[in-house]
């Protein structure tokens, strides 16, 4: 399992995920080609190394071109983010972090949300932090994020609606139920724009797990302090590991054995069985064995916390004598499920994204129905245009 283990010992701001999630991504120039192409109007995003208290790390720029300043409302940053080409993916985490920050702004100024103007947390460059970050959450593909609790820092910070404590008012809103403290460090730490995105991807605010580290990330923000400024992003699993094993790959067990003397029936038993007991994927090969005769290879993966279960019931359900043992690495992508509604009625979606691609595909259960209820063939049914909107 692919864990993400974001360290907020200096809080953390949009720009400051998005530096330290940047340097565990494996081209990081061709990203950011890639996010100022997507249609964020005024902003141009460049990233550059530098140096806070002895460390290296990587600080993200976003530049606004357009020298008139507005503030909008929480409607114009829904249509904008909208219409940029990003997946539906994408787009879903994006406004839902937005949904954070509108619903903080309109609690604590008891202002309805269509009405909230959004400041500072509302210009183009918080849009660039967020869908950045979102964007590098859906290609690096953790399976998991986890947290530490949060640093907010103290005093006061000045801001459009006056001077205000630390955290903000809208911050600390966001970071109800989230693990937070104050340290001696003088200044805002914690913005509203990182705390929700922290809410919206962490699963838990926690101590580091043991992880085994593929990949570490230092995300610096703009002030100086007499601690590093920076977020830590550590990426790696909780499973045995391979030292060259890259960013993004997850390693599996493949347990492999020749059989010659089962039935088609009892080797299909075996095969379910396996599969409903956690397996990832059971195949069957048919082969030549020695002195000619006809059987099947049969191979089972699965995670390596559950290797000796699958030993033991590929022993007991097979008649093999021998099992080999193979150490792979599995690249995969996240799936989602959503349900379209068709001209022949609602058909189940599956979607596929991450490492830049987005691939979809009608569930053949709902297809086969269709076909057998209206009296067409699986081709006829399949050549509806089923999209996942992939922007």
């Amino acid at each position: 399992m692919k864990t993400l283990y974001l360290e907020c010992n200096m809080g953390a701001a949009g720009d400051m995920l998005m530096a330290a999630l940047l340097e565990l991504h494996g081209n990081p120039e061709d990203f950011l080609n890639r996010l100022n192409s997507i249609g964020i109007p005024h902003v141009s995003i460049t990233a550059a190394h530098i140096n806070k208290c002895g460390i290296s790390g990587t600080h993200i720029d976003v530049r606004i071109s357009d020298v008139h300043h507005h503030h909008h409302h929480h409607n114009d940053h829904n249509h904008i983010i909208e219409h940029l080409k990003i997946s539906k993916t994408i787009k879903k985490n994006a406004l839902e972090v937005y949904k954070i920050l509108a619903d903080a702004e309109s609690r604590v100024h008891g202002v309805p949300v269509d009405k909230i103007h959004f400041h500072e947390i509302g210009e183009m460059d918080a849009i660039a932090d967020i869908v950045g970050v979102c964007m590098l959450m859906d290609e690096l593909a953790p399976s998991t994020v986890l947290a530490s609790p949060v640093n907010t820092g103290s005093g006061s910070v000045k801001c459009a609606h006056g001077i205000l404590p630390v955290p903000a008012p809208a911050t600390a809103h966001i970071l109800k139920n989230i693990p937070i403290y104050s340290d001696e460090i003088n200044g805002e730490l914690c913005t509203p724009t990182g705390a929700a995105l922290l809410k919206h991807f962490v699963k838990e605010f926690c101590k580091m797990p043991p992880l085994r580290v593929l990949g570490l990330g230092y995300g610096m923000g703009k002030k100086d302090f007499e601690k590093a400024n920076c977020v830590r992003a550590f990426f790696g699993t909780d499973g045995a590991i391979h030292n060259d094993c890259p960013i993004g790959a997850e390693e599996v067990t493949e347990f492999v054995c020749n059989i010659d003397d089962m039935t088609p029936e009892a080797i299909a038993y075996a095969q379910q069985l396996l599969l409903r007991e956690g397996a990832l994927d059971v195949c069957v090969t048919p082969t030549v064995m020695k002195k000619g005769r006809l059987g099947q290879v049969f191979t089972c993966m699965c995670n390596n916390a559950t290797k000796e279960k699958m030993l033991s019931l590929i022993f007991k359900h097979t008649s093999t004598l021998g099992i080999r043992e193979y150490v792979c690495r599995r690249h995969t992508l996240q799936n989602e499920q959503s349900e379209v509604q068709t001209e022949f009625g609602p058909v189940r979606l599956k979607t596929s994204h991450g490492y830049g691609v987005t691939k979809s595909k009608p569930e053949y259960e709902d297809i086969a129905k269709i076909a057998n209820e209206k009296g067409k063939s699986i081709q006829e049914v399949s050549i509806f245009p089923f999209t996942s909107n992939g922007g």
